[in-house]
């Protein structure tokens, strides 16, 4: 199952268009987050609770998904250590093809 995440960082920012790219990706089901990456994101962790071998995770952008580079490095060695891929999709990362595990 393809999940997406979508987050902006205020209540103020939307998400539509962040949305609007994840369904037309294929996600049959979307976490929705308004926070700063700096604090807890209860979406973001609902989310890593529902994951399931197989499923893929997609984001809009990288800087949607961590707070930093050892922190996404982290998130996506934890979708690896379950079976879940990983697609950024305006960064060109695809962790379901060899080349796009290379690149990450």
């Amino acid at each position: 199952m393809k999940i997406g995440y979508a987050r902006v960082s205020t209540q103020d920012q939307n998400l539509e268009l962040q949305i609007e790219a994840l369904m037309k990706f294929g996600c049959e089901e979307i976490f929705k987050e308004k926070k700063s990456a700096v604090k807890e994101r209860p979406e973001l962790e609902k989310m890593l609770m529902h994951l399931r071998s197989g499923d893929v995770v997609v984001v809009w952008k990288l800087d949607r998904l961590g707070r930093s580079l050892k922190h996404l490095i982290d998130l996506v060695t934890g979708f690896r250590e379950k079976n879940v891929e990983f697609v950024s999709l305006n960064d060109s990362i695809d962790t379901t093809t060899i080349q796009g595990r290379l690149s990450f």
